[in-house]
């Protein structure tokens, strides 16, 4: 499945009447568009060409052209992709990759390649400690970071006794470590399911024989709809509560999954009621281009974008000095939709953290609303390794 997304601008030189366009900077999206998890990609890639839309077709003032392309959940994909991307069309920046078993795949050889990688959500450990990479920016989060707040509130709640699980890749493996960095309680089990994992009876036979305190769980897209539903047709929503990353509670995934979801509290860095104006004006415009409440993901894919605009306009669209565009980067000079946001030692988020709850809305709809900052200008576990 590919997309291209063109805007050019025409500058009047004066020669003869005629005006010469612009030759646009050419951005490679690595997404996910297919699968259970397909939507992922889709709200990524759509907040990103919002903030495009929202300049007329440019970012920073500079033409760009947008090409996007579907990984299908496999790292050999991404990594073909980012290959035609580099080699057929000189691409010189690349985004847009949700799962950390390709961007682990992708992301080292597009760096190697002296291409600027801006990751708008998979944030594997290696890459932001003992890989980090001057080429390799995240302007999400490191994978622990809304695992690290959802122990830290269930150390906070009194939980003494949890059972965790999450899906066997890099992202599932933080995802556990994050949680139990901050956790102070016992654990009455840790699963690791099948990645794209449909059917969960299994773990919830073994986790309802563990009778724990609560449950925590990551499980993105598709297979969080399948767990919630599965786990609410158990009865074991009136027993047992969970908590997660916002990963497992996103406002599409909610819409799929109703109930089963309301009273759950989970971590993340941003939520559509933050109340600042940068915020307001994103969720508003995404909304009035798409008819739906903007995702986490589709927050991280405007910002991926809105950063980039302000590195764009910095070297005036010129990337034939990668030096002076790494720098307009790292200055991070763009306001953010969450807030207070800036770029730590490793190239990855300083910034706060919250808990959410899921919520039933009085017009029937499902949503999520801040409830409390867990972290404050929170710095990743592995900055420490990076040695840039």
């Amino acid at each position: 499945m590919k997309y291209a997304f063109l805007a050019t601008a025409v500058l009047g030189l004066g020669i003869g009447g005629n005006a010469l366009a612009a030759e646009p900077v050419k951005i490679g999206m690595v997404t996910t568009l297919s699968t259970k998890a397909g939507y992922l990609g889709e709200d990524i890639r759509d907040g990103f060409k919002l903030a495009m839309e929202m300049e007329g077709g440019k970012l920073g003032g500079i033409p760009v052209e947008l090409m996007v392309d579907d990984d299908g959940l496999q790292p050999d994909k991404g990594v073909q992709i980012a290959d035609r991307y580099m080699k057929r069309d000189g691409v010189k920046i690349m985004t847009g990759i949700v799962f950390s078993n390709v961007a682990m795949a992708v992301v080292p050889k597009v760096v190697r390649n002296d291409v600027i990688y801006i990751s708008p959500n998979a944030g594997p450990s290696p890459l932001a400690g003992k890989l980090c990479d001057p080429n390799y920016f995240n302007v999400a989060w490191q994978n622990d970071n809304l695992h690290e707040a959802a122990g830290q509130y269930a150390t906070d709640a009194g939980y003494g006794n949890l059972y965790i699980l999450a899906p066997n890749y890099p992202a599932g493996k933080d995802a556990l470590t994050g949680f139990k960095r901050y956790y102070k309680g016992k654990l009455a089990g840790e699963v690791y399911t099948k990645l794209d994992q449909s059917d969960y009876s299994a773990e919830l036979a073994a986790l309802r024989a563990a009778n724990p305190d609560a449950v925590f769980f990551f499980l993105p897209g598709g297979m969080g709809i399948n767990f919630l539903k599965q786990y609410a047709q158990a009865g074991l929503n009136q027993r047992i509560p969970l908590l997660g990353p916002a990963f497992s509670f996103d406002e599409r995934l909610l819409g799929a999954v109703g109930d089963a979801a309301v009273g759950v509290m989970n971590g993340s860095q941003w939520t559509h009621d933050l109340d600042n104006a940068a915020n307001q004006e994103f969720v508003a415009a995404f909304h009035k281009a798409y008819g739906r409440t903007p995702t986490l993901y589709a927050s991280q894919g405007y910002d991926a974008a809105r950063l980039l605009a302000s590195a764009l306009k910095q070297v005036n669209g010129d990337l034939s000095d990668l030096n002076a565009l790494r720098a307009a980067i790292r200055k991070a000079d763009f306001t953010s939709v969450r807030g207070a946001f800036k770029f730590g030692t490793n190239q990855h988020p300083v910034q706060d953290i919250y808990i959410r709850e899921v919520v039933k809305t009085a017009d029937g709809k499902y949503t999520n609303v801040t409830r409390k900052k867990v972290f404050t200008n929170h710095v990743d576990a592995y900055a420490a390794e990076c040695k840039m």
